[in-house]
């Protein structure tokens, strides 16, 4: 096993629960088929790796107590700072980097599936100075599920993302299966732009894991909330959203159902939120409005 760092304080650990439909149920720790309880963290990385890391332990041990068989941490869990760098390009490191490395890890330690946002050198002939916006999904066996790097760059806001970060290829369509349901990844930005996310549901994802630094601003809360409920709605797919804590996130992580309701969701504080998934449920939802099997439109690449 990868040896980690000791861990440190995970912080304040509210949730609030919506009463869903009946879809869910108490955590127990079991793994049904077809059903996984997930968690999303939200806690608020900075420029230093260990402790970022270190951080992150403590929060996926708190998940992995409250029954949680998949932890979803934010974007940048590696690195975060306002504005990216030269000090981002610096911190990146390759897949098989000490970073990722105590990523597996910490998944195998708790016997837990993990995705979270790292810093990638992209290696080959790509160009000097620009490094890959990655998400890595880790097994509780310390090996990788899945791995995606962001194709959407963040050059809105008066943000330019695109100066320090390569956009990843447009044939990705990162999926990977935990207990018979199947997670697809999206991150961030890529929210605003629904032909990705509708290709992982074509892809056969029963549920959207989007990790995010959603950059807090003017009216940005309620962007982040209509859309993620909107990419549920019309993919019917469970959405399950990890954002930073302020002061560099706007925080409003959250699981939503198919139907669009919010089954769980924080404030702008560190805590961790839980929800069931649960393909029963899933397929009750898909019989009633069976949107995603009368589209007429494809989208090039499926």
């Amino acid at each position: 096993m990868v040896t980690t760092p000791e861990p440190g304080s995970s912080g304040a650990t509210t949730v609030t629960v919506h009463e869903p439909e009946p879809q869910p149920q108490p955590i127990t720790g079991a793994a049904d088929a077809g059903v996984v309880d997930i968690a999303v963290v939200q806690f608020a990385p900075g420029t230093d790796t260990v402790a970022n890391l270190t951080a992150l332990r403590a929060e996926v041990r708190a998940a992995a107590e409250l029954g949680a068989r998949l932890v979803i941490a934010p974007e940048y869990s590696m690195y975060s700072v306002l504005r990216l760098d030269a000090g981002a390009v610096a911190a990146a490191e390759p897949l098989t980097g000490a970073f990722v490395n105590g990523l597996r890890g910490i998944a195998a330690e708790f016997g837990v599936y993990l995705v979270a946002g790292v810093l990638e050198t992209p290696g080959g002939d790509q160009p000097e100075g620009l490094i890959y916006n990655t998400l890595v999904a880790a097994t509780p066996d310390a090996e990788f599920a899945a791995i995606y790097r962001k194709v959407h760059l963040y050059d809105a806001f008066k943000s330019r993302e695109s100066d320090v970060i390569l956009p990843g290829p447009l044939d990705q369509t990162p999926t990977f299966t935990v207990d018979g349901i199947v997670f697809g990844m999206q991150t961030c930005f890529d929210l605003r732009f629904p032909e990705g996310i509708r290709r992982i549901a074509a892809a056969g994802a029963h549920a959207l894991i989007l990790p995010a630094q959603w950059i807090p601003g003017p009216g940005k809360v309620d962007q982040w909330t209509t859309l993620l409920r909107a990419r549920a709605i019309e993919n019917t797919i469970y959405v399950a959203a990890a954002d930073q804590a302020a002061p560099r996130g706007s925080g409003a992580s959250m699981i939503i159902a198919p139907t669009g309701a919010v089954l769980a969701e924080l404030g702008d504080q560190p805590g961790i939120a839980t929800a069931r998934i649960d393909l029963e449920h899933l397929a009750e939802v898909r019989t009633t409005n069976p949107s995603l099997a009368l589209r007429r439109f494809t989208i090039r690449g499926e």
